[in-house]
């Protein structure tokens, strides 16, 4: 049961890589009266938002919007386009890609999942999961499949579990080098508005993704943006759906209404962040992230612990994963931090249980909410008794002192 009587003094520290922070400005907007999802009112909204998602996504093509999780919409992208017994080609990349297998194959879809076979001295039992999606061993593997059995390759763009980020455009080339049919399905879910996602330059046929991270709303929202080739391939599908099938979407959609009760109020805290994004501009809020990414990887690097993610060219701009030292358990320490300082950190998943904690770096956030966060798990790792080479706050600090945040590099060449 919720703890109502705990009441600390102060905002929570929320630096878990989704949900992210939300902004007051989105909670008053979500605040607005109801109002009827069927008047004239809603219709406006809803043309409004479904042109303005399509310029976070990059894509001229449709937008599903959809009053549901992440996990929905990637159930969504599955049965939209594929039968019972299709070949689906999956990458190991982390926790998400690894449940996104698990429910393919639960809907009654073959899968064949690809993963890093090399070693890792930090993880040894999991080195696939610190690195990103290797487009070569796509490449291969359809050209292998001479007779077209696999029908989609599923890949994961921002893996929240482990703060990497994988070069989607490449897995686009390795496909069309092996001159091979298949769909491109992408979860973008926490990569969306915070790093560089871009849908139809890079030939992606449905990207998944949901509200509660760079979008900066909670959770509730989720999406699938679809290419022509998408549309074409539902409409043979042989996958049951309802609730999840574009057409009748789509066909609604034209008058800025959907065939469900949509999630209003959510949609009206959409609508103040599409704004927010547009108005910063999306190269700006990626240099952000970016930034801000930089700066608490500082921390670690001063620290002296590893980055989950062992490529530095792959580092997440939304959270940075860092593994303990053997023998310290990662959870233990963020109920440390929890209980000290009322900052919650994000868990490690699946194979990463115990073994590291995430730093999320997104939505409602600053220069110096992230020193905070920097000082308050510096803070818990002394007390945990962890042995730190230097100061991840000086070393922070430092970062964003000497790295103009892009506003105000904008302000100084005026």
């Amino acid at each position: 049961m919720l703890n109502l009587d705990f009441h600390p003094t102060g905002r929570h520290f929320l630096q878990i890589p989704g949900p992210s922070p939300v902004p007051d400005r989105i909670l008053r907007a979500m605040s607005l009266p109801t109002i009827d999802h069927r008047g004239p009112e809603f219709g406006a909204l809803g043309l409004k938002l479904l042109a303005g998602i399509k310029d976070i996504f990059k894509t001229r093509h449709p937008v599903m919007i959809y009053p549901a999780s992440g996990t929905g919409a990637w159930e969504a992208a599955l049965v939209n386009t594929l039968s019972a017994g299709d070949h689906v080609l999956m990458y190991e990349s982390g926790h998400f890609a690894s449940l996104w297998a698990k429910m393919a194959a639960r809907l009654g879809l073959s899968t064949e999942f690809l993963a890093y076979s090399g070693a890792d001295a930090d993880l040894p039992h999991a080195p696939s999961w610190r690195r990103g999606v290797q487009a070569d061993l796509i490449e291969e593997r359809l050209r292998k499949d001479s007779e077209h059995r696999i029908k989609a390759v599923c890949v994961v763009h921002n893996e929240t579990s482990t703060g990497v980020t994988s070069n989607i455009l490449a897995v686009r080339q390795a496909i069309d080098a092996a001159k091979h049919p298949a769909l491109l399905l992408v979860d973008s879910i926490s990569g969306l508005a915070s790093a560089d996602y871009r849908h139809d330059e890079w030939g992606v046929d449905v990207t998944v993704s949901g509200s509660q991270k760079g979008l900066m709303l909670p959770p509730g929202i989720s999406f699938n943006a679809i290419s022509p080739r998408a549309i074409e391939a539902s409409k043979t599908a042989k996958l049951p759906r309802a609730f999840w099938d574009w057409a009748e979407i789509i066909e609604l959609n034209q008058g800025g209404y959907w065939p469900y009760t949509p999630s209003t109020n959510l949609l009206y805290g959409l609508s103040e962040a599409l704004e927010m994004l547009q108005a910063e501009g999306l190269d700006q809020v990626f240099a952000r992230h970016q930034r801000w990414g930089a700066g608490v990887r500082a921390a670690v690097n001063a620290w002296g612990l590893p980055i989950q993610c062992a490529d530095p060219a792959l580092y997440s701009p939304v959270l940075t994963g860092v593994i303990t030292p053997p023998g310290v358990d990662a959870d233990a320490l963020r109920r440390l931090i929890h209980q000290r300082f009322d900052m919650s950190l994000g868990t490690g998943l699946g194979k990463l249980k115990g073994r590291m904690f995430r730093i999320g770096h997104l939505g409602d956030s600053n220069d110096l909410t992230l020193l905070a966060t920097v000082a308050g798990v510096e803070m818990g790792l002394k007390l945990a008794g962890v042995k730190l080479a230097g100061s991840g706050i000086q070393a922070a600090m430092d970062h964003y002192a000497s790295h103009l945040a892009p506003a105000d590099l904008k302000k100084a060449a005026v």
